[in-house]
């Protein structure tokens, strides 16, 4: 049962006690010496009584819901990042075999090599969790996704107000920027 159904059928049992004293004719409860229908009385007894119960329950019901959703809730935060740190494992296993390489090899080449492929995994898993790196090179300056840290001056009118250099990447996750790109600007 979710929130809402809760609060609901809370609602409903509301309306039930406030109804009920009104659904009983009068003169059923009180006859016309002024003295109470006991039976009357006794059943209306028993449906409150049968009502609290209902409502004591349907509170304890929705109290129990609503610790377990801030429990799961709080759960899930903790560990959220749980799955991305796990796909970077394997990216720190790599670095720590290369940094153990590199201490035998003799080939600078190959040390450069064995680096570009593990930057290539770890640049690859982040576009499959929604990173992307922001282009900057030869577009016109948008300062939601750059941050200048620097101006020189245009070669040709064509080239004001576009970026010339990228100082440092930026990086947007499922296109919200994460990262502004610090870049060098033609004025």
């Amino acid at each position: 049962m979710n929130e809402k159904e809760l609060e609901n059928k809370i609602e409903n049992e509301e309306n039930f006690a406030d109804n009920l004293a009104e659904d009983m004719p009068k003169e059923q409860i009180v006859d016309e010496n002024g003295e109470g229908d006991n039976e009357s009385t006794d059943n209306l007894s028993e449906k409150l009584t049968e009502w609290k119960d209902s409502y004591i329950r349907l509170m304890a019901e929705y109290d129990n819901y609503r610790k377990r959703t801030i429990k799961e809730k709080a759960d899930l935060i903790k560990n959220g990042g749980e799955k991305v740190l796990m796909g970077l494992l394997p990216v720190i296993d790599d670095f720590q075999r290369a940094l153990d390489t590199m201490n035998q090899a003799t080939e600078p080449v190959a040390i450069k090599e064995g680096i570009d492929l593990i930057y290539n995994k770890f640049i690859t898993y982040l576009q499959q969790n929604g990173v992307k790196p922001i282009e900057s090179i030869g577009t016109l300056f948008d300062p939601d996704l750059y941050e200048a840290v620097a101006t020189v001056p245009a070669q040709n009118e064509e080239q004001k107000g576009t970026v010339i250099d990228n100082v440092q990447i930026g990086y947007t996750l499922n296109d919200k920027v994460i990262r502004h790109a610090k870049v060098v600007v033609a004025n």
